[in-house]
């Protein structure tokens, strides 16, 4: 059969004039075809966010700046740098239109992971360096060891928030230092969210394996399912 067609979420930015542009990293877009997939960017627009789900067989939501919390009735952190609102409004559209694509597998990486937890009601830690003495571990693809569901070994991460709890998702991975790094709706076939970034992990499982086990995911869905 074809490769399955991996939707890749685009961040927004603006240039000097204010003018839009959608992007993503050239990492993500070669992790896929590595792995078997046809990568599409799929631009933050949130009037068409669910109209793009019929085109693809897999998701990925990819990294980017922080969340604005304050449309979920949570203050800013001081250290908050957040995305922009478009792209924000973008991707709560994607999870709001994913709960009619109950059996469409879905990654989401760093941002995304954050993201499908606080659509979900999951509490944010805002700055985690207010909880860890070494945050920076965290921080400029710095490498550290992670355990879970899904494969366990060193990873590299880019971020100063995560998750301070799973809520109604299953809690599937944790850094040496007790960051949750991996969750999963066990509910769904694949809807896997990883703390780090895997297109950008040197070691085999926890890097190009997680985009596999998603590749071999969204195979399995095309094969069953018709796009409309």
């Amino acid at each position: 059969m074809a490769n399955p067609i991996i939707g890749v979420t685009a961040n927004l930015v603006r240039d000097d004039k204010g003018r839009p542009r959608h992007e993503v990293k050239h990492t993500y877009i070669t992790a896929v075809l590595r792995a078997g997939g046809t990568p599409i960017i799929l631009p933050a627009i949130a009037s068409s966010r669910a109209a793009m789900l019929r085109l693809v067989d897999g998701i990925i939501m990819t990294g980017g700046d922080d969340i604005d919390t304050r449309p979920f009735g949570v203050a800013l952190h001081e250290h908050a740098q957040i995305m922009d609102g478009d792209r924000q409004a973008a991707e709560i559209a994607l999870l709001d239109a994913l709960a009619h694509h109950r059996t469409l597998p879905v990654l989401g990486i760093c941002l995304g992971m954050q993201l499908m937890g606080v659509h979900a009601g999951c509490e944010l830690i805002q700055h985690i360096h207010d909880h860890k003495p070494n945050g920076d571990r965290h921080r400029f693809d710095n490498v550290h060891p992670v355990e879970s569901s899904i494969g366990s070994g060193d990873v590299a991460s880019w971020h100063h928030q995560a998750l301070a709890d799973a809520g109604t998702f299953e809690a599937i991975g944790w850094s040496d230092d007790g960051i949750l790094e991996a969750i999963r709706d066990a509910g769904k076939p694949f809807y896997v969210g990883v703390q780090w970034h895997p297109e950008r992990t040197r070691d085999a499982t926890m890097g190009d394996g997680v985009i596999a086990q998603l590749i071999a995911a969204a195979r399995i869905h095309a094969q069953s399912t018709e796009r409309a």
